[in-house]
């Protein structure tokens, strides 16, 4: 084979590698969009975490004030529930952890946890706080 025989030759496989590379990583690219992770949740539908406050004998406890920690910031968001003794957090992350409790009169009751892995869009708690 002549010099510029093998010139032709290395370009054409240069020119072959790279377009091979090139469709490889448009596949993967196609791929990818086309194809969320499984293991990431859908983050525009949020999460309702709701529920009562509650004495031992199912009375609601008016005025109670309801902990929302999120675990990977560590952020707190309250409620202060009314005469039924509802509380509600809408649009919680699915993809996030949480704990839940209230507080009565220096009273607490016990720490509840919403985990990423409940896939519930809705979790009902009732919370008990023993007064006595």
């Amino acid at each position: 084979m002549n010099r510029k025989a093998i010139a032709v030759v290395t370009v054409a496989c240069a020119l072959l590698i790279a377009m091979s590379t090139m469709t490889a990583a448009t596949m993967i690219v196609t791929t990818a969009a086309a194809h969320p992770s499984p293991d990431k949740k859908d983050k525009s539908q949020g999460r309702l975490v709701f529920g009562k406050v509650l004495d031992p004998q199912d009375n609601p406890l008016a005025d109670s004030v309801v902990y929302l920690t999120n675990l990977r910031t560590r952020a707190v968001k309250t409620y202060i529930v009314g005469q039924d003794g509802t509380y509600r957090f809408p649009a919680l992350s699915t993809s996030l952890d949480y704990e839940v409790y209230a507080q009565y009169k220096g009273h607490k009751s016990d720490t509840k946890s919403v985990t990423q892995f409940d896939e519930r869009s809705q979790v009902y708690l009732d919370l008990r706080i023993d007064t006595h």
